[in-house]
């Protein structure tokens, strides 16, 4: 295993989940199923894991056809753009 790469991912998934959409659904269905919060625990991280699943999936077989630099152009294209359309939606 690469420990490196490991961590670098690590770093920068969860550095980019706090405070997202997902970890928000998390707080509210903790806040209120009180006496659920191991399986509010259990199924939000099987269902990480299963959307971080179809991603390594996707991006191996992407990266089989794509030059990865073209993929992460593309990536930052697309967060741009959504955080683009989240300002103007926001300003109207």
């Amino acid at each position: 295993m690469d420990w490196r790469t490991a961590g670098i991912v690590f770093a920068t998934v969860f550095v980019a989940e706090l405070g997202d959409k997902t970890q928000l659904a998390t707080v509210l269905f903790s806040a209120n199923r009180p006496g659920s919060r191991v399986a509010v625990f259990l199924a939000a991280s099987a269902a990480l894991i299963v959307a971080c699943a179809i991603g390594v999936l996707a991006g191996s077989v992407l990266g089989r056809y794509v030059n990865p630099r073209h993929l992460t152009l593309i990536a930052g294209v697309g967060f741009i753009a959504i955080g683009a359309w989240t300002v103007w939606s926001a300003l109207r």
